[in-house]
This record gives structure tokens, C-alpha cells and sequence, in this order.
């Protein structure tokens, strides 16, 4: 099928409403022609999000600078600022309301047949004629009947109406359709070129014979069709039996199917082949770590380097297996030397983006990994990695944005959903925080690090209840910290259980450690006094906080401290004591964290 038949199939099943199929066809124009702007337009109307719509319009003005359509729609979604060269679009079609709202002799006097069927006397007319018609067709019916008797057959039921494929298959045979792509529109498809985040190894230049498999399988190895690639290199390897690289190339295909088996074979294949080629030594400590993530493989490292020192791949391997053993300087000295050789790789800068995280240099990895993000936006695991720095950065918007995106693409993934909670939770959208951490939670019970943030969410959205239940399930996690206790006796003082409030509160003040942590524990241990009536020990409390320097606290808490011990002197001894409640606002609850605890790590 040709693209211009392709193209109108797009059109035609968008003007349908079939978005689905209509993003399929012109996803797979696009990733065979990215230069035509008039694919990038119309893609503009099929994905999903005004990002993507704005970054299909931009490429296709970039592609023609003078597209009225491409500019018209970053005008409309405030891309661009309004320009009087852009042509509206045009209002010439007939407005069906204007003719409605017309009185009747301001209508248009109709002409010609339609005159003639909008008279009164021609309808009457017609329908004289059409009940004399249909008289004489009766009295006719009866005057020729048959003389035969006739008897009806047997009755048949009708089955399921024929389907028929919508083109031509050989002798007959059911066509099938293509599947219908549900779901984002893949982040290739945005691709200004199509990036092989790892190239293609070729140690040797293949044979005259062998250049057309070559051809197809390098297209396979691009588009990840590993069983093609691995038939078309078997067959150059019968025509070039003793080319080491094939041998190693059909080895990284077995791999990157996760067949670690058929990896191993084809590996030892190459060695037998030539014993000093480099990758294949690589290729073997690789499928190693497949079977076994903690197998010692760097006598397999020191060989491949040995014989091929240019070949970047294994300073890059070796620095993953630097960092799964919590070696992140000698990780960050073998990524320094393989970007030496594989400047243009964003595996590299990704590579360097976690080294830099593990050694607490969040500057640093941000650059790095927003260079690989430059290099392959592709790279998925790069935008959990912005994620995670941004909000260590503090830049919560630019967090929510790029794990939204990763979410998008990865549904599943519990542990962005956990960062999206606490991106939330920063910004103090408690309810939206508390969706994401239950999300999140639902999709790996791994992550126990959101109870706590989740619990004080809680908290702060009026449901003490579940905060309670959260504090006591972050206790195995995170133990008996001052962070929960204060937490804790929150929870109770909002269910009125003053006592158990009153225990957490004198727990928490012997972990606190510092003068505002000894003051938040007073302030919610006076309260709880108050709360079961203990007056004196209030008193006492109230008089301990202000005793601390005016920097543990806010002005605020201190002026509602000294409220309460003057609401308190006031209070009749005849009367039941009940919890004291100042005149003036309560100024922000002291108790609420700052940050969420560290996550927990995934293996």
C-alpha cells in the first residue's frame, strides 16, 4: 500500500472519531518519513496531550517554516504569539441558527420544485392521488391471484452475516486486520531520527555474498526483531564460517531475548573461533549476570579490555557492575573512560547520572542525565532518574511532568507512583498525594517508605482514622522515630483520645534531639494534658516551652502558648476541666515532616 493511500486511510478513519487507528497509521508515516510536515500535522490531532499536539505542530513549522496550519494551531495553543499572516479559518459555511431566529416573511421565497412541495394545495393533491393508486394496486392484487395452492418451505434461520477481509487474500483465504495500538503514542514517533542507543558491533566488513542479509539484519536489529536477525546472521555465518563477530552478534540477540542459554553457546562459539576477540569475553560476563546478578566477572572485564581497549561497551558494563556493588567512584572512572569512546551515547550520560546520584552530586547528575535525555528521548529509565533529581532538587512542577510521562509509558511501575505522591504531598496537595501513594502502594507492597508521608497526608485532610493505621504500619519501617511519635499523638489528639496522645507525646519528647524538636513535643504534650484534664502538668508544659529559646519556635506558637497558661489560671476548680481553647487562631500545626524518608531501593 502506497503512503498516499495509507495517508487518506489516516484521514478518513479520523473524520470517523477512530483516533486509535488513525495515530497507528500515521505513527508508522512518520517513522518512515519524519520530514513531511504534513504527517506532523495531522498527528497534532490524534495524541493525547497538549504537549504532544504543540511538539507535532513545532516539528512540522521547523520542517516548513511557512505551514499556515502548523502555525494556526501553536497560535491557538498559545505557542506563538497571534499573527496577523496567519489566515483565520474560514466562516463562509452557512450558519443554520441565523436562518432559525427569521421571522417568516423575512425566509426566502423557494423556487421551483421545492415551491412547488412547500404548497399547501400541491400536498393535498398528492396525497389524493397516492390513496386512488393505492386502491387500484389492492382491487389487482385480488382479480389476478394464482389458481395454484402454494406452500410455504421450510423455515430457515439466518446465520451470522458473512465477513469479509477488506483486501484480497491468496485462493480465497480470511484476511486478518491489523491490531489497533492502544495506548501512548510511542516516543519514537517524536523523534526528530531514530537513535540505536547501542550500535550495531562489526569487528570485520562482511563479504560481497553476504551483503544482503547483512542489510536485513541490521533493519531487524534496529526495530528489535531478534528472531529475523538471528536467522539472517546463522545463514551469513554458513557463508563466512570463520567470522568470530557473527558468531558473538547472534549471541547478543539470544541476550537481548533473555535467553541466556543460547547466549552462552553462541559466545564460547566466537572464542573457539578466535580466543583473543574482545566482545565475545563481554558477551560472556554479560550472560553471567543474567543467571546470577552477584557472579564475579571481572577477570571476564580485565580480558575484553585487554584485547579491544577501544571498545567502549565494556568500561560501560563494567561501571553497572561497579554501581550494583556500591562502588561509585571506580563506576565513575570507567563511564569517564567510555565517554572518551562513546561520546555520542546517552547510555553514558545516564550511566554518569546515577554514578553522580550515588555519590550525592545532584547538580551533576541532573546535567548528565538531562544530556542523555537530549541524546535519546527514548531512554525511559532516564525519566524516572529526572524525576527522582528534580524533586530532590525541589523542582516539584518539573518532577510531576517527567514522571507523568514515564507513568504514561509504564503503568505498573509502583516506585513512580510513590515519587509522584511525594511530589504532591511537597506541594501540599494532600488529597492528590494520597491517590498516588495508594496507587503506588496497590502496584508494589515493596514501597513502605509512603506510609509515613501518607499518614501525616492524611492528617492534614482530616481523616485520623487511616493516619493512625499509616503510623503504626511506618513503624517496622522506619522504628520508633521522633518523626511517628509526633505523628502518633497527633492522630490520637484528633480522635480525643488525650491519654494515648499523651504517651506518644512524652515518648517523642525523649527522642527529640535540639531545642525545636523539644518544643514541638511540649506543645502537643501540654495539649494532651489538657485534654484529660491534667491542668497542673499543662501548666508545667506551657511554662518548659516558653522556657526555650525564641528560636525553637515560631512567634505564633509562643503567643498561643502563653494564651493558654492565662485561659488555664481562669478556669473555675468546681468546673470539669475539658481542653482550652485559645481566642485567637491557632497558627500552623507544628509536627508535620519536611521530606519523605529516603525510598526504598529497588533491586
Amino acid at each position: 500500500m502506497s503512503d498516499d493511500t495509507r495517508f487518506q486511510d489516516a484521514v478518513e478513519a479520523l473524520r470517523k472519531g477512530e483516533k486509535a487507528r488513525a495515530r497507528e497509521i500515521l505513527t508508522a508515516l512518520i517513522q518512515d518519513e519524519q520530514t513531511n510536515p504534513t504527517y506532523w500535522v495531522w498527528m497534532s490531532a490524534v495524541v493525547d496531550s497538549p504537549k504532544e499536539r504543540i511538539y507535532c505542530l513545532q516539528t512540522a513549522l521547523k520542517l516548513d517554516p511557512g505551514n499556515a496550519a502548523a502555525k494556526r494551531g501553536l497560535v491557538l495553543f498559545g505557542a506563538l504569539p497571534p499573527d496577523d499572516s496567519v489566515r483565520p479559518f474560514p466562516l463562509n459555511h452557512p450558519r443554520a441558527w441565523e436562518q432559525q431566529l427569521m421571522l417568516a416573511h423575512e425566509l426566502p421565497k423557494p423556487t421551483g420544485v421545492r415551491a412547488w412541495t412547500t404548497s399547501p394545495l400541491a400536498r393535498l393533491a398528492a396525497i389524493g392521488l397516492g390513496g386512488v393508486l393505492l386502491l387500484g394496486l389492492v382491487i389487482a392484487g385480488f382479480m389476478l391471484r394464482p389458481s395454484y395452492n402454494f406452500r410455504p418451505g421450510p423455515t430457515q434461520t439466518a446465520g451470522p452475516s458473512p465477513t469479509y477481509s477488506p483486501t484480497p487474500t491468496l485462493i480465497g483465504g480470511a484476511g486478518a486486520l491489523a491490531p489497533t495500538f492502544i495506548g501512548p503514542t510511542p516516543l519514537w514517533a517524536f523523534l526528530n531520527a531514530t537513535y540505536t542507543p547501542t550500535p550495531l558491533y562489526v569487528s570485520t566488513p562482511r563479504l560481497p555474498q553476504s551483503s544482503d542479509q547483512f542489510r536485513v539484519a541490521r533493519d531487524a536489529y534496529r526495530k528489535g526483531d531478534w528472531d529475523t536477525f538471528i536467522l539472517q546472521m546463522r545463514e551469513i555465518a554458513r557463508l563466512e564460517p570463520e567470522a568470530a563477530d557473527v558468531q558473538y552478534l547472534i549471541g547478543e540477540a539470544y541476550r537481548f531475548e533473555g535467553n541466556s542459554a543460547e547466549a552462552l553457546a553462541s559466545y564460547n562459539d566466537a572464542l573457539r573461533l578466535n580466543d583473543k576477540f574482545g566482545p565475545a569475553y563481554l558477551g560472556l560476563a554479560r550472560a553471567r549476570l543474567m543467571r546470577d546478578p552477584n557472579a564475579d566477572v571481572t577477570g571476564l572485564f580485565d580480558i575484553a579490555l585487554e584485547y579491544d581497549p577501544d571498545f567502549g561497551e565494556v568500561y560501560l558494563e563494567r561501571a553497572n557492575y561497579h554501581l550494583y556493588h556500591d562502588d561509585a567512584q571506580a563506576a565513575l572512572d570507567d563511564l569517564n573512560s567510555a565517554k572518551e569512546l562513546m561520546s555520542g551515547s546517552p547510555l553514558v550520560y545516564y550511566g554518569l547520572a546515577r554514578t553522580y546520584q550515588e555519590l550525592e552530586d545532584i547538580s551533576a547528575a541532573l546535567e548528565n542525565a538531562e544530556e542523555a535525555y537530549k541524546l535519546d528521548i527514548t531512554l525511559l529509565p532516564d525519566y524516572l532518574l529526572r524525576g527522582e533529581l528534580y524533586l530532590a532538587s525541589r523542582r516539584y512542577q518539573d518532577a510531576i511532568d517527567t514522571l507523568s510521562i514515564y507513568t504514561n509509558y509504564k503503568p505498573e511501575d509502583g516506585e513512580a507512583f510513590a515519587l509522584l505522591g511525594e511530589c504532591y504531598y511537597q506541594t501540599k496537595d494532600y488529597k492528590t498525594a494520597i491517590d498516588f501513594f495508594t496507587k503506588a502502594i496497590r502496584l508494589d507492597s515493596r514501597q513502605r517508605q509512603i506510609y509515613l508521608p501518607r499518614a501525616f497526608s492524611y492528617l492534614e485532610t482530616g481523616n485520623p482514622d487511616e493516619a493512625q493505621v499509616d503510623f503504626d504500619r511506618a513503624v517496622p519501617f522506619a522504628g520508633e522515630t521522633f518523626e511517628i511519635k509526633i505523628g502518633q499523638t497527633r492522630a490520637y489528639y484528633a480522635q480525643e483520645k488525650y491519654g494515648s496522645a499523651y504517651q506518644q507525646a512524652e515518648s517523642a519528647y525523649v527522642l527529640a534531639k535540639g531545642d525545636e524538636e523539644k518544643a514541638i513535643a511540649l506543645y502537643w504534650r501540654a495539649l494532651s494534658n489538657e485534654g484529660r484534664g491534667a491542668l497542673k502538668e499543662a501548666i508545667s508544659d506551657w511554662k518548659a516551652l516558653l522556657a526555650l529559646p525564641a528560636s525553637a519556635m515560631s512567634e505564633a506558637v509562643r503567643l498561643e502558648a502563653e494564651e493558654h497558661l492565662q485561659a488555664i489560671v481562669k478556669i473555675t476548680p468546681s468546673v470539669t476541666p475539658k481542653p482550652v481553647t485559645p481566642t485567637r487562631t491557632r497558627p500552623p500545626v507544628p509536627g508535620t515532616p519536611t521530606r519523605t524518608p529516603t525510598r526504598t531501593p529497588t533491586p
